[in-house]
Parts: structure tokens; sequence; C-alpha cells
């Protein structure tokens, strides 16, 4: 097995077989707060890792940078580390009128373009199959409805450009109903499939494409956690 260059302060058997991850270290830390005795086992290149107990579960929390080769390295290096189910909890923007700010986003499939990280893994012209895992998706949607929570079920896109998001952009993919853009989800879901991996996604709208809304990081902080909790009890119930 291939040791991770990246996450190289942590070692086989600190990482749980349950991941959530998310761009943000300062979102990690916070998430990491919901843990019961959450440790750091990693912080090199600023990709903070810790791994903790929810509900007598094992749980790791890490973050996996901006943008899919960021994710795409985090994700394979947690893998090589015993990760067997990895949830994104992130933020998107939305593309449609009716996705507010503070609304949970559960991805149903992930469009992305063609080329750079997906043409180095599966070759020329390949559109490699960007969905979560079936048994992810099921618990997320089960867990959010459950807990009464406001979310939107649909495809989303991930774009590698983040200040390609123009009124222009939101028009084209929103009337292709497309529900919100991020950018590291196709990633996730590829490898997922690669690798035999369970993975699914959670996100919060943090900004509106449409009208150019934001929500600051303090607003969106109930949110997050919402969405954490969701994501924690989603995974309790998976078989890894």
């Amino acid at each position: 097995m291939r040791a991770p260059v990246h996450l190289r302060e942590a070692r086989l058997g600190d990482v749980a077989p349950r991941v959530i991850v998310s761009g943000d270290p300062s979102r990690v830390d916070y998430l990491a707060g919901l843990l019961e005795g959450a440790r750091l086992i990693n912080a090199y290149r600023g990709l903070r890792v810790y791994t903790g107990s929810f509900k007598g579960a094992a749980y790791t929390i890490a973050s996996h940078g901006i943008g899919a080769p960021s994710a795409s390295i985090v994700v394979e290096e947690l893998i090589m580390l015993g990760a067997k189910a990895i949830v994104r909890l992130g933020t998107c923007g939305s593309l449609k009128a009716e996705v507010k700010l503070g609304d949970i986003v559960i991805p149903t499939v992930a469009a992305h373009y063609s080329g750079g990280l997906y043409y180095q893994y599966m070759g020329e012209h390949a559109c490699p199959p960007a969905a979560p895992t079936f048994d992810v998706l099921k618990e997320l949607v089960d867990e959010a409805s459950s807990r009464k929570a406001r979310f939107h079920l649909g495809p989303i896109v991930s774009s590698d450009a983040f200040y390609a998001e123009d009124p222009g952009l939101a028009r084209r993919w929103g009337e292709r109903g497309v529900l919100a853009v991020e950018m590291e989800c196709s990633a996730l879901f590829t490898l997922g499939h690669m690798r035999g991996v369970k993975t699914g996604a959670i996100l919060v709208v943090s900004d509106t494409l449409i009208d150019g809304g934001h929500a600051t990081g303090e607003e969106l902080r109930e949110h997050i956690r919402e969405s954490a909790l969701i994501a924690l009890n989603a995974m309790a119930k998976l078989r890894v």
C-alpha cells in the first residue's frame, strides 16, 4: 500500500471508517468539536484531520482544501489510511430561485467539465460516473427528512473556476435543472466508484448566483451544525 504524502502525520488506524470532509480548516475545527475525545492526527500543509467518536462510533473529520485536485489527493490518502465511507459537508452556490441561503442541498449526481483531473484518471474524452453511493444518499435523505430540515434533492455541478460563476452560468445550468454549484463533489463521487468506497454529500447554500446574495460564516453556523448532525447520524446507519 502506498504511504500518504500529504496526510503524512497520520498513521494506519488513525482514520476511522466513517469520514466527513470539508474544505475550510476552520470548519473542520468546528465540526471536530461535535466529537468526543477528538484528537488532531494531521496538520501538515494545513490539511487538518481529527478522529474522535459520536454516540460511541468512531469518526474522522478532515479538510480537503479547495477544488477537485486538492480534494482528490486527500480522498485518496484517507482511503489509504482506512476510510470506507466519505461524506462531503460543504457549501454551495444556488442556481435556482427556490434554493435559498441556508438551505441544504443533497446531490443525486454531480455534473462536471471534461479534461483535467478526469482526463488523467480516465483517459481522453471519458466522462466518469459522478454520483453518490445509493445507501449513503438514502440515509442522508431519510435523516434530513426525520429532522424536518429544509433540503433540496437533485443534481449539482462541480466547477474548477470559482470566478467563472456569473449570472450567465447560473442561468445556463439552472435552466437545465441543476440546483447548485460547488467544486469537489464530482471528484469525490468518481473516486468512490473507482476505489470501492461509499460517498455522499450534504451542502449548505452560502450564496445565490441568481441575485448575488451571500451569507457569512456566522450566519451559516447553525445550518452547518444541523448538516453535520444529519451526516453523523446518517453515517451511523451505514454498513462499512
